[in-house]
């Protein structure tokens, strides 16, 4: 014969969480014992624990216990629609942690950090529109940037996109001159390819070059930026090839 009213270890045994929870739930008043007996023990009654299985499945969901409460004064219909927009809270929750699992997994297998996609479903701004904005507070006065600017804004999406394809593959192939000297006709080639491209969107003379070069080596997120094309020597070597240009 079971026995009808359900003691503190018994509750703990069935369902598995902990006196301490059980006390703190009476304490707020989200779960009161059925009875107290004289010595001040709880106990609880069969539909109690229904009640209470009803609170921590509520709990998995990720409502908070002032939530639950709330929750459950409502009628079943009017818990199904919270339950219901619960599920498309959870379904955008589980997009964005797949997201920046996707994040996690190209950043440690070597992709740039500029070019996550982990600030999407964020109020921060990405990283590039971050590269971006930081490099309007710095230079936007400057006519160069100016230059810069109105070139970026006259171009297409597929136009912008076509020309910075154009430099990575540049930036890739430096990156198999590696072992070369800076100097050496190849590498020098390449870097007026560089030189090319970037004219296009402004107008290059040799202090803004030796700027670009110096940012190119002394800036962390360049020297990760360039890691990605297989050496971690790379921002170095376009560092002294630039300036081995400028100086010819």
């Amino acid at each position: 014969m079971k026995k009808p009213l359900l003691a503190v270890k018994d509750i703990v045994q069935i369902t598995g969480i902990t006196a301490r929870t059980l006390h703190y739930y009476d304490r707020i008043d989200l779960f009161k014992p059925t009875h107290l007996t004289e010595k001040g023990y709880r106990l609880y009654d069969r539909s109690s624990l229904e009640k209470l299985q009803t609170i921590l499945i509520l709990k998995e969901l990720d409502f908070s216990l002032k939530e639950i409460a709330d929750i459950l004064k409502l009628t079943r219909q009017e818990q199904n629609q919270i339950l219901m927009k619960q599920r498309q809270t959870l379904l955008a929750r589980k997009q964005r942690l797949e997201n920046i699992m996707t994040a996690l997994d190209e950043y440690v297998s070597g992709t740039d950090i500029s070019n996550l996609q982990i600030f999407n479903s964020s109020s921060v701004l990405p990283l590039k529109e971050q590269y971006s904005n930081e490099a309007k507070f710095i230079y936007g006065e400057t006519e160069t940037y100016k230059e810069f600017d109105e070139t970026l804004e006259s171009l297409s999406p597929d136009e912008k996109e076509e020309r910075f394809q154009s430099m990575e593959e540049i930036y890739k192939q430096i990156a198999y001159c590696i072992h070369q000297d800076p100097s050496s006709d190849e590498v020098q080639r390449l870097i007026e390819e560089w030189k090319e491209n970037l004219m296009q969107f402004m107008t290059c003379d040799a202090e803004l070059l030796a700027c670009i070069a110096h940012t190119y080596k002394f800036d962390a997120r360049f020297k990760s930026y360039f890691n990605q094309y297989g050496n971690e020597d790379l921002a170095d070597f376009l560092y002294s090839a630039i300036m081995q240009n400028i100086n010819q």
